[in-house]
Parts: C-alpha cells; sequence; structure tokens
C-alpha cells in the first residue's frame, strides 16, 4: 500500500469604487437595462451604456461560488466590497423553490464537519437544516473479498458525526439565500462569459459607445469581462468558480494536467423500509459502491463502474437495477466480511491494540435496497488539476482548479476550502492595503491550498488505483490495511480527523 500510494503521490504532484450598480437591500440582478444613463447630464451624451466596477467577480454561481460570496459577506474586512456573479443559471434570478415533499434529488453532497465549521460560521447552515438532511455518526468501509472491513465511528475522535448528507439544490439554495438576506451588496449577471481581457486600464466609469470614453482619472488595473448578451464588466479580481470546464481557466491560458479513469459513476436516489443511519461503501472489482443516508427512508447511491456497464445499468428495469445494486452491497462479488472470534480477524490479530472490541466495530449488514426513487444519472469520472491557481486578476477555485475521484465525496469540501482560504486571504489584503487582484497576493492562497488539494488527490486516487487490483497477496495486504484502521487506535482517529476536514495526515500514511 505504501508503494502505491508514493507512486501515486509523485503522479499528482506532477500535475502541474467608483459607479456602482447594487440593489440595498442585497442581492441585485442585472437585466437588459443595467447601466442606463439616470440623470440629465449624462443623457445629453451618446452614451449606450456604462460599463459598472466591481471589486471581485465571480464567474460561476453554484455552490463553490455562492460559499465564496457567503465567506465574504460574513467577514468585516470583505462585507463592504461590490460583488459581481456570473452564471447562466435561472435559478439565480429567479430564486430557487424547494419543498419538503419533493422527491429527493440524485445530485447530492457529503459535507464534512469542517466544511459545515465554516458554512455555519458564515451563516448558510441554518438554511440547509431547514430541509432534507441527514447527519451520519457511523460509516462503514468493506471490500468484496471477504478479507476487512472498518467501522468509523465519530465518537472516536470526540465528534457528535462524521458528516452530513445534502441534496446540491438544498447546500445551493441555502447559500444563495445566505447572501440575499445579508447586506452584501451583489449584482448577478443571469448571462455567460463570452470573453475576458486583462491588465485594461480604467477602474473607474468608462462609458462605452463607438468611441469608449475613458474618465481621465482613471488608474489602476483590473480585467474586463464581455458577457453574452453584450454588455461588458470591469473587476479587479476574477475568479474561476465556473467547473471542471472553467471558460475563466481557458481566458487566462492555464494548463491543467490529469487523466481520466475509464470509469462511469451512476447515482440515484433508493428508498429503504426504514430510515438509513450509516454510511456505507463498498469496493468492488470495478469500483465503490457508496449507499449514503439522506434523510427520512431515502438514501443516495454512488456507483463506479466501466462505461458499458453504466450505460447498461442505466437504462435496464427498475427491478433488475434494485437486484444489482443489493447483490453489489451485499453478497455479491464474494462473502460478508468475519466479525466473530474466529476467521479473518484472528489472521490480523496482531493488529489489536486492546483486548477490548466494541460490538460498534463488528460487521454490519447494509440495509435492502427495495425502491428506486429517482432518475438515474451516468457522469463520466478523470482527475484534473490547474498547473497554477492564480495569476495577474484571476483565481480559480473548486473543480476549477481540480477534479477528483468520488469514492470519498471530498470534491464539494475542497472547494468550500478553497472558498474559505481565499476569502481570508482578500480580507488580509485589504488589511495591508494591498491590491486585491495582485499575483503576490493571490499566490499566498495557491500555496496554502494546492498542497492540501495534492495530498488528497494523490490518496483518492491511491486507493482507486489500490482496489481495482484483484490478486491474492495483494488483497491480503489490503485487508490487513483494513484490519489496522480497525484496531489501532491512533491511527483510525487519524484517518477520521483528516477525512473530517483537519489538515494533519493519519499516521503510517
Amino acid at each position: 500500500m505504501n508503494m502505491v500510494m508514493k507512486k501515486t503521490i509523485s503522479n499528482v504532484c506532477a500535475l502541474k469604487i467608483p459607479r456602482k450598480y447594487f440593489c440595498t437591500e442585497g442581492v441585485k440582478v442585472a437585466g437588459s437595462a443595467i447601466g442606463e444613463a439616470s440623470n440629465e447630464h449624462e443623457k445629453k451624451h451618446t452614451v449606450s451604456k456604462i460599463i459598472p466596477q466591481y471589486d471581485i467577480a465571480i464567474v460561476g454561481g453554484g455552490m463553490v461560488g455562492m460559499a465564496l460570496a457567503c465567506f465574504l459577506a460574513s467577514m468585516p474586512m470583505t462585507k463592504q466590497l461590490n460583488v459581481a456573479i456570473v452564471d447562466s443559471n435561472p435559478a439565480l434570478s429567479s430564486g430557487l423553490h424547494i419543498k419538503k415533499e419533493d422527491p429527493p434529488d440524485p445530485r447530492v453532497s457529503t459535507v464534512t464537519p469542517a466544511s459545515i465549521s465554516f458554512l455555519r460560521d458564515a451563516g448558510a447552515w441554518k438554511y440547509v437544516e431547514q430541509n432534507r438532511h441527514a447527519y451520519f455518526n457511523v460509516m462503514q468501509v468493506w471490500d468484496y473479498t471477504g478479507l476487512g472491513y472498518a467501522r468509523y465511528h465519530a465518537r472516536d475522535v470526540n465528534k457528535d458525526y462524521l458528516g452530513c448528507v445534502a441534496e446540491n439544490k438544498v447546500l445551493h439554495n441555502a447559500l444563495l439565500s445566505c447572501v440575499k438576506d445579508s447586506d452584501f451588496k451583489t449584482t448577478i449577471y443571469p448571462f455567460r462569459l463570452s470573453s475576458m481581457t486583462l491588465n485594461t486600464s480604467s477602474m473607474s466609469v468608462v462609458e462605452e459607445n463607438t468611441k469608449s470614453v475613458e474618465s481621465s482619472s482613471a488608474q489602476g488595473h483590473g480585467a474586463k469581462l464581455q458577457l453574452s448578451d453584450g454588455s461588458s464588466l470591469y473587476a479587479k479580481l476574477v475568479v474561476g468558480a465556473d467547473g471542471g470546464k472553467s471558460h475563466v481557466r481557458e481566458l487566462a491560458g492555464i494548463k491543467t494536467t490529469g487523466w481520466n479513469y475509464s470509469q462511469n459513476a451512476i447515482i440515484c436516489t433508493v428508498e429503504h423500509t426504514s430510515e438509513n443511519v450509516c454510511a456505507w461503501q463498498r469496493f468492488l472489482p470495478t469500483g465503490p459502491i457508496a449507499l449514503l443516508p439522506i434523510g427520512d427512508k431515502f438514501s443516495n447511491i454512488v456507483w463506479t463502474m466501466s462505461p458499458a456497464e453504466s450505460n447498461s445499468r442505466k437504462s435496464t428495469t427498475e427491478e433488475e437495477f434494485l437486484k444489482d445494486v443489493n447483490y453489489a452491497l451485499d453478497y455479491g462479488y464474494g462473502p460478508r466480511p468475519t466479525s466473530g472470534l474466529l476467521g479473518t480477524r484472528d489472521m490480523f490479530s496482531w493488529f489489536k491494540m486492546d483486548a477490548t472490541v466494541s460490538t460498534n466495530e463488528f460487521f454490519e449488514i447494509p440495509p435492502k435496497v427495495i425502491k428506486l426513487a429517482s432518475e438515474r444519472m451516468v457522469f463520466p469520472l478523470s482527475l484534473r488539476h490547474a498547473n497554477s491557481y492564480a495569476s495577474k486578476r484571476v483565481v480559480l477555485i473548486g473543480d476549477a482548479a481540480h477534479t477528483v475521484h468520488p469514492l470519498a465525496g471530498q470534491g464539494v469540501n475542497l472547494g468550500f476550502g478553497d472558498a474559505f482560504s481565499l476569502s481570508r486571504i482578500i480580507a488580509e489584503g485589504i488589511a495591508l492595503g494591498t491590491d486585491i487582484g495582485e499575483v503576490n497576493l493571490l499566490k499566498k492562497y495557491e500555496a496554502e491550498r494546492r498542497s492540501a488539494n495534492i495530498m488528497m488527490m494523490a490518496i483518492l486516487d491511491g486507493f482507486q488505483k489500490a482496489y481495482s487490483v484483484d490478486f491474492g497477496p495483494f488483497n491480503i495486504l489490503r485487508a490487513a490495511a483494513f484490519h489496522g484502521a480497525n484496531y489501532i487506535s491512533p491511527l483510525k482517529k487519524g484517518i477520521i480527523s483528516y477525512a473530517s476536514g483537519e489538515h494533519k495526515l493519519p499516521i503510517f500514511l
């Protein structure tokens, strides 16, 4: 396992206030008339539009982009900033409407205690708790060989829970509500980014007509963003939060390194006869399958498999699909791990550091799935890492900077970590009187997040590769790793803490 991890880490490391248009109540949506002259003096000029200026333009109003807006709104040094959010998603303009009686959406995220703490401090988490969500305090991980398993409990690290699963629409709505209910002045542009010009002059009002005229008081340098409706805006800093196919990253000329996994993830919502309160993950020959509680009697399935298998299972009947799911979660592919006094645990008894074993460490069978409660969706999996997170006037966060394998549900948490770190770095820059678009300031954010993200990417990629090998001696080594994680208390605590969002790596890794 150490050799696989070292090789994986090596591979991953190679990857290389002038005029304002806001509403005083909080969020404003920019319409076709934004920027029109409003007084008699301006009406005398042949001006079609006035290009507004912002401190920050966040391109991408998804969960990570909105989290950045929330964090900026909650910090004393940044809450006075003028922020534009560029995203063509109509839900941002019209508002997200969630009804508790609506069926669960298959797109969910597992939020770590560290991320929950960030969101709670920013005032967003209370909105999550108003809708469907599910805290869990136990997680069981095992593989198809029947040789090993590990059970993690929140009390092992003196926590109330290991994480919380919520639908992406619930998280997104909570973040949007947090911004709207604050006095943070934000303008939403419901358009796509068309082009971006960096280091253009004029950080004051610029009039746009056949011959654009810049104010004689123009000073400094900013980025000019051209939008799909033909309008423009200026910003001191452009934040790319626009996902794995980031247009900001492309326009900034930032390259990525990575690879495709030749795997797809099929996701859906399923139903049980009783409520599921544990997070389950089983490693199969073709990839892991996870069963995550999302509240009531519902759970979410994230199942990794080959593209051919995913296409077949997406179109098969509900009855056949449920049969395949239960087969994958319980009796299929191999025997259940033994948790009695005989069997595999005796094989690895030298791992035990305490003669007393809690009944909560015994292997349990996942709850049976009885109904499909949503459509089945399929996504290709890949690992991508931006060679740089920052350049002058541009910075990347979330999937625009890195995409990871979903086997541990860490993707959105890395993004939340990026957003929190960047907001803090911006606040520090403001306190020191630094231009927030200066590359030296942005490189501080990159230095802080790059190492943390690469390490997590390496670990997840290592797990993916380690569990794609089906070879007798290697299977025994994997089982030994499971038992070590289950019975060596310091290692177990380290794994739980790291997975919960703490930066300290578990020992022996």
